[in-house]
C-alpha cells in the first residue's frame, strides 16, 4: 500500500553526540577526509548504505548504537578534535583576510547549478562541478562569498541503460528534508520567502534553503510551496527541463529572487551586503534588473541605476558556441515584465533592449541572455585562454569598430577543487613528504609555480601508488557494472563475466563527460579493427571506461551513446572496454584516479575549458587530448600527449573525424602503449613514471581552484568593488548623462587628416616619427574623447597585429572650423613590415575601458597623407 503522506523522522543524539548534527550539516565534510572517517566510524554499514551522505547515516544508525558511541572515550575525542577543526576553519584568519589591499565585503556568485557533492544532486555536468568548486575555494580562501542557485526537487536525470544500450531517464523526487539543508526562517520561526509577480496577477512564492559549504552560505530557492498554484510550484522541479517560458520563470527566479534572497539572508543574519555580484554565466542575468530597480526605487533613473550596477558586476560566459546560450522570444520577455508583471517601476522597452541581438548577424527577435550579461556587467571573462579569444570574436558585434582582440572580455582559467579530486592515497603520498599541514596549504591555497617535493618521492612508491589506485578502479567498475546489467534484466547466472572485467596491470584509459556531438564519444571508434587491435594486443594491451550522459531531448547523443554501449557489449572486447551508465561526483572520484590516461577528443575549439583533465592530472594521470581549452594553454611533452586536429576550412567534418582519430591511433600505438610498458633496469616504467612527476609537479599547481579563485579576487573581484565604491549615486548620474551626450553626439566626431613627418615608404629601427592629426569632435570637447595612435607588424593585408597605443595630445585650440589638431611622436620599434593608425574613442574616468561604449572614429580613405605607414 502507498503511503498517504510521508515524514522524515530524525533520530535524537544524545547530548555528546550533538556536534554530529552541525559536522553533517556542515558540507565541508565532503571534501574533508578525517570528518569523513569520524562518521564512517559511527557506523561502517551504514554509511555504505548511505552512500558516504552523513544526514542520511544519521538517520539511520540505531538508537543503541548511538548510545553506546555517547559512552566512548575515544570516539568523544576524535569528534571534539573534528567539531574544534571546523570551528577553528570557518572562524579563523585565511588567505583572504590577509590579503593586503581593499577587497570586497561581499561577493554574491548566482550559477543554476552547484556540484558540491553526490549527497546534493544539484548539477548536470561541468558548469556546476566548477560552481562548487568554487564556492569550496573561496571557504578554504576565506573569501566572504555568498553562493546562489535553485533546489530542483527531481535534480538532473539519473542515467540507466535499456536492453538494447538505449539511455533510460528517471527523475528520483529529492526531499530536502532528507538534504544536507535547512531552511531560512524569519526572526519568529516562520520560513523566509521570496516572490515574483506573474502575468495575470499571480505569484511566484519560493522558500529558501541554506546549505552551508564551509564558510560559504549557498542559497537555494524552492517554488514547491504551497501557496503556489500547479505551474508555479513545478518551475524548479529540473534541472534545466520544460519549454521556453518554463525556463524564463527558472531564470527570473534565480536573478530576480536570487537577489531578493541575498538581501533577506543579510537582513536576518548580519552577513556583510555584497559590493560584487557574479553571475556565472547568462541564466542569472536578471540579478542586474532587480539591482537597477533597487536604485530606482532610491532616486536614479535607469540609466545611472544600469551604471551603478554595471560597476560592480561580474559576468563569466562558459560557452564557446551560441547555441549553447539561453535565448527566449522578445514577446515571451516582454509580457514577463513591466506594470502586470514583474518589475512594473523599469520600462519593458529598456529591459528588452538590453538583450537584443541589435547588431550584424544576429536575431532581432530574440533576446539573448549572454547579451544581456555582458551589457549589464563592466567586467567579463571567459574560462581559459584560448576560449577568452573565442569569446572576443563570437561577442565582437557588440563592440562594432573593435578588433576582437580589442573585446573587452577577459579570461580566467578555470581549476578544480582538489581536497575534492585528489585520492586520499594521493594526499597520504603528499603529507608523508612535506606533512599534513603543508600539503593542506599547497592543495588549497596554493602560489607556489612547482611543486619541487614530488621529485624526492622514490619511483617505486609512485608506481605501488597508480596501481593501487588502478586496482580500486577495477573493482569499482566491476561492482558498477554488474549493477547495469542487473538494471539492463540480466540474471545473476549471465554475470559470471564480470569477474573478468579490466586487469589491474593493464593501461587504463578514462573518457567522461555529456555527452553533446562536439565532444565525439565515439571518434575511438572510427576504426573498430584497430581499437579491438589496441585492446586485445598481446603485449601491450589498453583498457578503456567510458562515462557519459546525453540531454534527455538530444536523441542524437543518445544514439552516440547507444553505438558506445554496443561495441562494449561485444564478447571479444567486453573485458577491455566498459560503459558506466549515470555518470556523477561519486563515480569521478574513484575514475580520474584510478585511470593513467585521460582521454579528451573534442572539436577544436567547442570545448571552452574541459576540467576533468585537471581532475585526472591532480592524480597524476596523464592527458591524452586536442588542444583545445585548458590543454591548449599549459600542454607540455612533459607530461602528455596532444592530439592534432583538422580544423582546416577545407576539411569536412567526416574526413576531420577520420584523421584525428587515426592520429588518436597512432599516438596510443607508438608512443603511449610503448611507454607505459617499456621496463627501466629496476624494473619499473622510468619514463612512465617520470612523466608522472612532472605532471604533479608542473601542471599541480596550475589546476587549482584555489589559483583560480586568487586571480578572480585580484583581477575582477577588486577592481569591481572598487568600481562600485567610487560608482556613487551623483557619478552614476554624471556617468549616464555623459554617454547619453557622448552616444548623440558621436556623428560629429571624425578623422579628417593624417600626416606625418615624412613621406617614405622605409625608415630605420628606432627612427621616431612625428604625427599630426586634424580631427572634428562636433559639441564634444578634448576632455570627452583620446586621440591614439597605433602601430605595429602588419599582415599582408595591411592588418596591425600586436599594436601599441599612444595617446596623442591637443595642440591649441579649435581652428574656425572647429577643427583640433592633435601630435606625438611614433617610434618605430619593429623591424619588417610595420603599419599605424590613428583613431578616436570616448574617454571618461569611470570608464573600465575604451572600448566600453562600442563606439570608435577611424581615418577616411581619402584624410591620409603619408599615413597608413607601411615598412616592408
Amino acid at each position: 500500500m502507498k503511503a498517504i503522506r510521508r515524514f522524515t523522522v530524525r533520530p535524537v543524539l544524545p547530548e555528546p553526540l550533538q556536534p554530529l548534527s552541525d559536522l553533517a550539516r556542515n558540507l565541508r565534510w565532503s571534501w574533508h577526509t578525517e570528518t569523513r572517517d569520524l562518521f564512517q566510524s559511527v557506523d561502517p554499514e551504514h554509511w555504505a548504505a548511505s552512500g558516504g551522505d552523513p544526514v542520511r547515516l544519521l538517520g539511520s544508525v540505531r538508537p543503541a548504537r548511538l548510545a553506546e558511541l555517547a559512552e566512548d572515550r575515544r570516539f568523544l575525542r576524535r569528534l571534539t578534535a573534528v567539531a574544534d577543526d571546523l570551528h577553528d576553519y570557518v572562524s579563523g584568519e585565511r588567505w583572504y583576510q590577509a590579503h593586503p589591499g581593499e577587497l570586497p565585503a561581499a561577493v554574491a556568485y548566482f550559477s543554476p547549478e552547484f556540484g558540491i557533492t553526490a549527497a546534493l544532486p544539484q548539477y548536470s555536468g561541468g558548469l556546476g562541478i566548477l560552481a562548487g568548486d568554487h564556492l569550496k575555494a573561496a571557504s578554504d580562501l576565506g573569501v566572504p562569498l555568498i553562493g546562489v542557485g535553485l533546489l530542483y526537487r527531481h535534480g538532473y536525470f539519473r542515467q540507466t541503460l535499456s536492453r538494447d544500450g538505449w539511455q533510460q531517464e528517471h527523475y528520483p523526487v529529492l526531499d530536502p528534508n532528507e538534504l544536507p539543508v535547512a531552511l531560512l526562517k524569519e526572526a519568529d520561526g516562520t520560513p523566509a520567502r521570496v516572490s515574483l509577480a506573474l502575468p495575470g496577477g499571480t505569484q511566484l512564492h519560493a522558500r529558501i534553503w541554506l546549505a552551508q559549504v564551509g564558510r560559504v552560505p549557498l542559497l537555494m530557492l524552492d517554488s514547491d510551496v504551497e501557496e503556489n498554484g500547479l505551474g508555479e510550484r513545478g518551475v524548479t522541479d529540473r534541472l534545466y527541463g520544460g519549454g521556453s517560458e518554463h525556463r524564463l520563470l527558472q531564470e527570473m527566479l534565480l536573478g530576480i529572487g536570487g537577489v531578493r534572497a541575498v538581501r533577506t539572508y543579510c537582513r536576518l543574519t548580519g552577513h556583510a551586503d555584497p559590493e560584487v555580484f557574479h553571475t556565472n554565466e547568462g541564466h542569472a542575468g536578471f540579478l542586474g534588473l532587480e539591482r537597477i530597480a533597487e536604485l530606482c526605487d532610491q532616486g536614479l533613473d535607469f540609466d545611472a541605476g544600469l551604471e551603478a550596477v554595471r560597476a560592480g558586476t561580474v559576468f563569466t560566459t562558459h560557452t564557446p558556441v551560441p547555441a549553447g546560450i539561453d535565448r527566449f522570444d522578445r514577446e515571451l520577455v516582454a509580457r514577463h515584465f513591466g506594470p502586470e508583471a514583474e518589475l512594473p517601476r523599469l520600462d519593458v522597452g529598456r529591459i528588452l533592449a538590453l538583450g537584443m541581438e541589435t547588431y550584424p548577424g544576429g536575431e532581432p527577435n530574440l533576446f539573448n541572455m549572454a547579451v544581456m550579461g555582458l551589457r549589464l556587467a563592466q567586467r567579463a571573462n571567459g574560462v581559459s585562454l584560448l576560449h577568452g579569444q573565442v569569446s572576443r570574436g563570437m561577442f565582437s558585434g557588440l563592440w562594432p569598430g573593435f578588433d576582437p582582440e580589442e573585446v573587452p572580455i577577459t579570461s580566467v582559467t578555470n581549476g578544480v577543487h582538489a581536497p575534492t579530486w585528489v585520492a586520499p592515497e594521493v594526499f597520504r603520498l603528499g603529507a608523508r613528504q612535506i606533512g599534513v599541514q603543508r600539503t593542506e596549504d599547497a592543495l588549497t591555497v596554493g602560489g607556489s609555480e612547482r611543486w619541487d617535493a614530488v621529485g624526492d618521492i622514490p619511483d617505486q612508491d609512485v608506481w605501488d601508488l597508480r596501481r593501487t589506485l588502478r586496482e580500486q578502479l577495477v573493482t569499482e567498475v566491476r561492482e558498477r557494472l554488474r549493477a547495469s546489467w542487473r538494471q539492463r534484466g540480466a540474471g545473476t547466472a549471465e554475470l559470471g563475466w564480470i569477474d573478468g572485467v579490466l586487469d589491474p596491470d593493464v593501461l587504463t584509459i578514462g573518457f567522461a563527460r555529456r555527452v553533446p556531438s562536439y565532444k565525439r564519444l565515439t571518434l575511438m571508434l572510427r576504426d573498430r579493427d584497430r581499437l579491438m587491435e589496441l585492446l586485445l594486443h598481446p603485449e601491450r594491451p589498453i583498457q578503456i571506461v567510458v562515462a557519459g550522459k546525453a540531454h534527455p531531448a538530444d536523441d542524437g547523443g543518445k544514439r552516440l551513446v547507444q553505438e558506445l554501449v554496443r561495441f562494449a557489449d561485444d564478447p571479444r572486447v567486453r573485458h577491455r572496454i566498459v560503459f558506466l551508465p549515470d555518470y556523477g561526483m561519486a563515480m569521478a572520484q574513484k575514475l580520474y584516479p584510478g585511470c593513467d590516461i585521460w582521454l579528451n577528443n573534442p572539436l577544436r575549439p567547442l570545448e571552452a575549458c574541459g576540467t576533468s583533465g585537471m581532475k585526472a592530472a591532480l592524480n597524476g594521470c596523464l592527458n591524452l587530448s586536442v588542444l583545445d581549452g585548458w590543454w591548449d594553454e599549459w600542454f607540455q611533452p612533459d607530461f602528455g600527449w596532444a592530439i592534432p586536429t583538422a580544423d582546416g576550412a577545407g576539411t569536412d567534418p567526416d574526413r576531420r573525424d577520420d584523421i584525428e582519430a587515426e592520429a588518436l591511433y597512432d599516438l596510443l600505438e607508438q608512443r603511449v602503449t610503448p611507454r607505459f610498458y617499456e621496463r627501466g633496469q629496476g624494473g619499473l616504467p622510468d619514463r612512465w613514471i617520470e612523466m608522472v612527476r612532472q605532471t604533479l609537479t608542473l601542471l599541480g599547481p596550475k589546476v587549482l581552484a584555489g589559483r583560480m579563485v586568487r586571480e578572480y579576487v585580484e583581477r575582477l573581484y577588486a577592481p569591481a568593488a572598487h568600481a562600485h565604491r567610487t560608482m556613487n549615486p551623483d557619478r552614476a548620474r554624471e556617468l549616464a548623462e555623459w554617454k547619453a551626450r557622448v552616444r548623440a553626439q558621436w556623428h560629429g566626431v571624425t578623422v579628417d587628416h593624417v600626416e606625418t613627418t615624412t613621406a617614405t615608404t622605409t625608415a630605420e629601427l628606432g627612427t621616431t616619427l612625428g604625427l599630426r592629426v586634424h580631427v572634428g569632435l562636433g559639441a564634444l570637447g578634448p576632455d570627452d574623447v583620446e586621440v591614439q595612435a597605433l602601430s605595429g607588424r602588419v599582415d599582408e593585408e595591411d592588418r596591425i597585429a600586436d599594436a601599441t597605443t599612444v595617446p596623442l595630445k591637443p595642440v591649441g585650440g579649435p581652428d574656425p572650423e572647429g577643427r583640433w589638431v592633435y601630435e606625438g611622436p611614433l617610434s618605430l620599434d619593429r623591424t619588417g613590415p610595420f603599419g599605424y593608425t590613428v583613431r578616436i574613442l570616448p574617454a571618461h574616468r569611470l570608464l573600465a575601458s575604451g572600448a566600453e561604449l562600442g563606439v570608435v572614429a577611424v581615418p577616411s580613405e581619402d584624410g591620409v597623407e603619408g599615413a597608413g605607414l607601411l615598412m616592408r
